[in-house]
């Protein structure tokens, strides 16, 4: 398997490697001197919505990642995977900690993350499926990251200013997990049967919720041109799939977020207030 791959490309204009991990180094706090005022002009109430939606859909994503933690087939990856679930974790930090600000409550991201029903949930249906195999994880990780990339390039020009800071810091780290996913989803395809065939079988049982993202946030055509130069570098043919109704963003899950959050929430719910 050649080392050229197209999917570098990927990785252009985005090159520091330094800003990878959520707790990696550094520790800079992104919002340092950052007016955490409203502008005039922005609806505090859809820049709630807005960032909480996107604060789940990292919760989330991160709480399934960190499933993998002793199962993943080498420990090399067993720490990637739980680096990008950090990675995600912080964001969804950021994110909860700006709805606080916003919505007039004061609650801190722990009542974002631990005391919400599912039901209250808004992340998109993609991000709460179970893990399945390997292939299905990283094929999900691609597709997300692809699309939350996109979607934090544009609002690192938002007019909120602390959204615009959060989604800055996103995109580099971003970067990085979509290069992470798209390695491994040409690894796959392009190399044993099985590995082949399980791909295939990814990429088949996640396509009816992509157009779900779309519905969410219109980035189609970056998405469709990452996964053109991935799936075409890997030799796998772009799934076509009917449509999958419902949207996570109007808080129609799966039945799957229900015990993932109550898995998530036990501590915080049976210890409410606890310090450690």
């Amino acid at each position: 398997m050649s080392d050229d791959h197209v999917y570098m490309t990927l990785a252009e204009g985005h090159d520091d490697s330094d800003a990878r991990w959520a707790f990696g180094t550094g520790f800079e706090d992104p919002l340092h001197g950052v007016d955490t005022t409203v502008p005039e002009g922005v609806d505090a109430v859809e820049l709630v919505a807005l960032c909480a939606a996107l604060g789940d859909d990292a919760l989330v994503l991160a709480q399934r990642l960190a499933e993998w933690v002793t199962r993943a087939p080498e420990l090399e990856e067993e720490v990637a995977l739980a680096n990008i679930g950090l990675d995600l974790l912080g964001q969804a930090r950021l994110l909860y900690a700006r709805c606080g600000q916003v919505d007039g409550t004061g609650r801190g991201e722990d009542a974002y993350a631990y005391f919400r029903d599912a039901d209250e949930f808004r992340n998109v249906r993609l991000a709460e499926l179970p893990n399945g195999d390997f292939a299905f994880s990283i094929v999900r990780l691609l597709v997300l990251s692809s699309w939350r990339l996109a979607h934090f390039v544009e609002l690192s020009a938002s007019p909120d200013p602390v959204l615009a800071a959060i989604a800055a810091k996103g995109v580099k780290e971003l970067t990085y997990h979509r290069q992470y996913a798209a390695e491994w989803t040409v690894r796959l395809g392009d190399g044993t049967e099985e590995s082949r065939a399980r791909t295939e079988v990814a990429l088949e049982s996640l396509a009816p919720y992509w157009e779900e993202l779309f519905v969410a946030h219109d980035v189609r055509d970056a998405v469709t041109e990452d996964l053109r130069q991935v799936l075409g570098a890997a030799g796998l043919p772009v799934p076509q799939a009917e449509f999958l109704p419902g949207a996570g963003r109007q808080g129609a899950h799966t039945d799957h977020l229900g015990p993932l959050v109550t898995e998530m929430q036990s501590v915080a719910r049976a210890h409410p207030e606890a310090t450690w």
